[in-house]
């Protein structure tokens, strides 16, 4: 039987990290180039894993199912990520294709929210996805199953943490082929 209660749960510190300035006046027109200015700072500051991802998607009973990846790409295309057609979310994902995604850099209190609809990237892109991967990671895996998806964000939020929750929200909504900022 755990120890851990509500009222313990309360007393764990959380939002313990450092946030950077951040600069309002300052803001990028669109949420890649804003996401690689985070990015260069996440690195500087040595956070662990920058581009572990959750992604989150839905099965076919509306069910949500959430899992961590590894971003692969992102520019104006999409957020990329791969794995085995057969997966539990490739098969999501060709029921209901769209998704989210979440990063947490936790020493910098930043998380990043993308949200919109999910493409397969061409097969020549998720066959040069696949060569990448170490042999290890190929291993019991068929090229033909591998698939690289690229996330069309139709919203992005950067998010900043403080201790004080004055927490900051910069949300880019992708509307009519624009981005613009609320």
């Amino acid at each position: 039987m755990t120890t851990v209660t509500a009222a313990k749960l309360r007393t764990i510190p959380s939002l313990s990290g450092t946030s950077p300035v951040l600069d309002l006046t300052r803001l990028p027109a669109d949420p890649v180039t804003f996401f690689y200015e985070w990015l260069d700072g996440a690195l500087a500051s040595q956070v662990a894993e920058p581009l572990a991802i959750t992604l989150a998607t839905v099965d076919a009973d509306g069910a949500p199912n959430a899992r961590t990846l590894i971003v692969k790409d992102i520019d104006d295309r999409g957020w990329a990520f791969a794995g085995p057609r057969e997966s539990a979310k490739g098969i999501e994902l060709a029921s209901h294709p769209a998704a989210a995604l979440n990063f947490w850099w936790q020493p910098l209190v930043r998380a990043i929210r993308v949200r919109g609809p999910v493409v397969e990237a061409s097969r020549a892109d998720s066959e040069a996805d696949f060569a990448l991967r170490s042999a290890a990671a190929r291993r019991d895996l068929d090229s033909r199953d591998w698939v690289l998806w690229r996330l069309q964000a139709e919203r992005v939020e950067f998010w900043q943490g403080s201790p004080d929750r004055q927490h900051i929200r910069i949300i880019y909504r992708f509307i009519d082929g624009v981005w613009s900022l609320s």
